[in-house]
């Protein structure tokens, strides 16, 4: 009974999202709402576990998103990004420009959400094929792969972190583990897979292309680099020093405060706030409009995260979770693949990558427990799963295929394939370092 209520439970939240057209906060409102009248919940604790769900979920991850929002809107509206861009290039050479895109890409990527990246470096990629007479394709989708992989698989970006919250994971840990899953999915998905790009010469639309900012106007480079990786270094070291001096003493309780997310998240804010907007001749107020709007962007992201909050902790009191474990657990598949597996079949069918990964926790979250597989690595695989062969159902796509002016087919060719190449290579990941763990 349980499970036939969990599979109608995906259908209809997948039919609501995709055929119906709802919202997705809409749709898990409802679908959590059938679902517990059908394991017959009592509506006064069916509320209750709907408002806990919410609660709990956002509640650990409200401060961390919203400011990361903020600092994402400030280092792209900055110049930060060209920036960096700029020095990589030149200290790449034009031989090697499309490596010094990814790892523009993947710097800037870490605290930039994925569409205010993708708006920001594309543009940047059109200008660069124009100048350097190169396929628009060839660079701009190793540079996509890299802004793709901190998107799914990297802290504070909104699944990951809502991911770790759900999993109970160190975040960390997470990060740790996922910047070295990152690299070699980058590179096979980025530089590796380009190789067959070149004959994709199709002009990109000028349109979208971004007005050059005079260099007298970009922020110095180390204050670019700071704002983009500062929150990276403090929770990093923070994670270093939990594993090298678990002692606790007055040094170590110092880096546990900065290397919290929320605290690492604040101080690098207000540091770039000088650094980026204030040095430069800006005002609060000025900036403060850009960063109110960056709040405004994500609202939905906070929605759909609220929502899947309250389908994990439904199915949870509702007794569904329960009902589930030993019949997954009793499968011939690890935990990891099928948290990836779920993740992928929800994304290919839903087109969202945080639905995908965020609904697949409410129904593997128990597996932890009676398994013992590191939480940290089930982020990762379900953050993978959720990236799988983006195709027309997804904005993502249509972006991609727009801005570079390609066709549907060779738009799957291009964008689909090197999606599908970064979540089966973050699997693979995952399980080499499960393997030594």
């Amino acid at each position: 009974m349980s499970i036939l209520l969990l599979v109608f439970a995906v259908a209809a939240l997948i039919l609501l999202i995709t055929v119906v057209k709802l919202h997705p906060f809409l749709a898990f409102l409802m679908v959590c709402i059938v679902t517990g009248l059908g394991k017959s919940m009592e509506a006064g604790k069916l509320i209750a576990s709907i408002q806990k769900g919410i609660g709990d979920v956002m509640g650990s991850l409200l401060v961390i998103l919203i400011l990361g929002a903020m600092l994402g809107k400030l280092v792209a509206d900055s110049g930060a990004a060209n920036k960096i861009a700029q020095a990589l290039i030149q200290a790449f050479g034009t031989k090697h420009i499309q490596w010094a895109l990814v790892l523009t890409a993947f710097i800037v990527g870490i605290p930039l959400f994925y569409g205010v990246g993708f708006v920001l470096l594309v543009p940047l990629v059109i200008g660069i094929a124009a100048k350097y007479k190169l396929p628009a394709v060839y660079l701009g989708l190793p540079t996509l792969a890299a802004l793709s992989v901190t998107h799914g698989y990297l802290p504070p970006h909104p699944s990951p972190v809502a991911l770790s919250a759900q999993f109970q994971a160190d975040l960390g840990t997470t990060l740790f583990y996922g910047i070295i899953i990152a690299i070699p999915a980058i590179i096979i998905a980025g530089p590796i897979f380009s190789v067959t790009l070149k004959k994709y010469t199709n002009a990109p639309l000028a349109i979208f292309s971004n007005k050059e900012i005079p260099d007298d106007q970009l922020p110095g480079l180390f204050a670019s680099m700071m704002a983009a990786f500062l929150p990276v270094l403090l929770i990093g070291l923070d994670t270093l020093v939990n594993i090298w001096m678990p002692e606790k003493n007055g040094f170590t309780s110092m880096v546990h405060t900065l290397g919290d997310p929320s605290i690492a998240l604040l101080i690098s804010l207000l540091i770039a706030l000088y650094t980026l907007g204030m040095k430069q001749g800006k005002t609060i107020a000025a900036m403060m409009g850009p960063m109110g709007d960056a709040v405004k962007d994500i609202s939905s992201i906070l929605l759909i995260i609220g929502g899947a909050g309250a389908l994990k902790q439904v199915l949870m009191d509702a007794g569904i979770s329960q009902d589930l474990v030993q019949p997954l657990v009793g499968l011939s598949i690890h935990p990891l693949l099928l948290a990836w597996g779920i993740s992928a079949i929800i994304r290919v069918s839903v087109g969202s990558a945080t639905v995908a990964g965020l609904t697949t926790a409410g129904i593997v979250a128990p597996l932890i427990v009676t398994t013992g597989v590191n939480p940290s690595l089930m982020v990762l695989a379900t953050g993978a799963g959720s990236l799988m062969f983006s195709h027309v159902n997804d904005p993502g796509f249509w972006m991609f295929k727009e801005y570079f002016n390609l066709s549907v087919k060779d738009t799957i060719r291009t964008w689909s394939v090197m999606e599908t190449i970064v979540s089966v290579a973050g699997l693979i990941g995952v399980l080499i370092i499960n393997y030594f763990i």
